[in-house]
């Protein structure tokens, strides 16, 4: 009561719509997914192995090649003179003064600036030859260790899990996820790909997955059109997007960093030279991809080319080039800091707005701003697709928002008839200067598992292309069922 005064029509529009996605949330967290019992069994077992797989290599790396004698048991009481993987006290013994290694710090809960073993040290220092198949299966285990984690998540009596979901738990309007409020589940937003076919369908129902296609990139690009059109024309302020309505913008990023490249004009033709191998293992289409993502939010060419794994003289080349080919981009980013300076607030094409009470002259603060209103576009656009589903048609069960893509199910049966409503009803329009119609559009992915499909996940998801002929394969999802 003391608070809602205080709300003006701004404010106040956000305010009602994150009331109204009480409904779905609702929905989606008290009816959770499936879990395949056995599929899940199958996929823990062989993390299991992995971990034991590798545990077993690092310790003969560190006995063998450094003379550091290796458990691969916690341990227990006080610290042992031997190595445990998991152990951040022992991994800075052997990284920082058996190996002697460039020690890498961190602020810690007192703010101070303390020695580290985190992923970014771990990464930084494979630099090193001596270290680099240490840091390896560091890694590695750490990222296996993590999916055996989620995979040893409890799961409700009825075989489902469940996560609770948080409307108001971000700056940009995004969902976020956490374990349920019965302290089962956990973040289900956050699922690498790999382990997503433990989820199932219900008996008589198939999964729908539908995906927003290169949002952040499209809003961004409205966002140019909207800033620019009076002040500096039409030509100038579509470009991007243009672009990222021609089919196929990373190829188009591609032709404009690299122009000495033999571009012919013929999509497919200019697809396969953006195809080509060009450092490493990266094609120049996925590396223009990463760099052309990074430039958008203002990255640094000593940050992107540190992440990217390139030379920064290869990241200062592509982003002249972008820029001089693509000035709305620059000026974008000019705009948002004089709206930082001179007003501390942004506010999207959907009417949200958010305060930055960061200094308007600290780096950080800009590059959270300039990413602001692309990705909190993305999110109103999801969430409001995701209501206009749920408030239309109860045949359609949500089950998960992921960011920019939600998951559903609906009676098989009905697939010819539903998938395509939902792709329609997914959409959200918005009319830019000039009169131009803008949306982000969609593509949708069907099966009985959230996984891909694979020759060894044939229930998986399968791009719509307005029929699946499949009939579902997995016998034992009904154990699941009886829990």
């Amino acid at each position: 009561d003391a608070l809602i005064p205080q709300i003006d029509n701004i404010a106040g529009e956000t305010y009602a719509f994150s009331r109204e996605l009480q409904g779905p949330i609702l929905d989606m967290v008290t009816r959770g997914i499936l879990v395949h019992q056995r599929r899940r069994h199958e996929v823990l077992q062989k993390f299991r192995a992995q971990i034991a797989q590798l545990s077993e290599q690092l310790t003969e790396i560190v006995r063998e090649g450094i003379g550091v004698p290796v458990s691969n048991t916690p341990p227990k009481g006080k610290q042992p003179e031997k190595l445990w993987w998991r152990s951040t006290p022992q991994l800075k013994a052997l990284l920082y003064d058996v190996m002697g290694l460039p020690i890498q710090r961190k602020k810690n809960a007192q703010g101070v600036m303390a020695p580290t073993t985190n992923r970014d040290a771990i990464e930084k220092l494979s630099q090193y030859f001596i270290a680099e198949p240490i840091c390896a299966h560091l890694l590695a285990l750490r990222d296996v260790d993590k999916k055996r984690t989620f995979l040893e998540t409890d799961i409700d009596a009825d075989g489902r899990m469940r996560t609770s979901i948080n409307i108001a738990g971000t700056n940009t309007g995004r969902l976020a996820s956490s374990m349920s409020d019965f302290g089962s589940g956990t973040n289900l937003q956050n699922i690498d790909r790999d382990l997503r076919s433990v989820f199932i369908s219900d008996p008589g129902m198939k999964f729908c997955n539908i995906d927003l296609e290169q949002a952040d990139a499209r809003n961004l690009g409205a966002l140019c059109l909207d800033k620019f059109y009076a002040s500096h024309g039409e030509a100038f302020a579509s470009k991007y997007l243009n672009m990222c309505e021609s089919g196929d913008l990373h190829t188009a990023v591609c032709k404009i960093a690299r122009p000495t490249l033999p571009w012919t004009g013929d999509p497919k033709a200019d697809r396969a030279i953006a195809d080509q191998v060009f450092y490493r293992s990266f094609t120049y289409r996925d590396l223009d991809k990463r760099l052309g993502h990074g430039t958008n939010y203002l990255g640094s060419p000593i940050t992107m080319a540190k992440h990217a794994h390139v030379p920064v003289s290869e990241v200062k080349a592509f982003q002249h080039h972008y820029f001089t080919n693509l000035p709305c981009i620059p000026e974008y980013h000019k705009w948002v800091r004089n709206e930082i300076t001179e007003y501390h607030q942004l506010t999207t094409l959907f009417g949200r707005r958010r305060m930055f009470f960061g200094r308007a002259k600290d780096e950080a603060t800009i590059r959270e701003a300039v990413a602001y209103s692309p990705q909190s576009m993305t999110a109103e656009e999801i969430n409001r697709g995701m209501l206009n589903i749920w408030r239309a048609d109860k045949r359609v069960q949500l089950l998960m928002q992921v960011h920019d893509s939600i998951l559903f199910q609906y009676p098989e049966h009905l697939e010819a008839e539903l998938v395509p409503w939902a792709l329609k009803t997914l959409l959200v329009y918005l009319t830019l200067p000039g009169g131009r119609r803008f949306v982000v559009p969609a593509e949708a992915k069907v099966g009985w598992n959230w996984g891909d499909k694979s020759d060894s996940n044939p229930d998986g998801l399968i791009k719509w292309k307005g029929g699946d002929a499949r009939k579902r394969t997995d016998k034992d999802w009904r154990l699941s069922v009886q829990g």
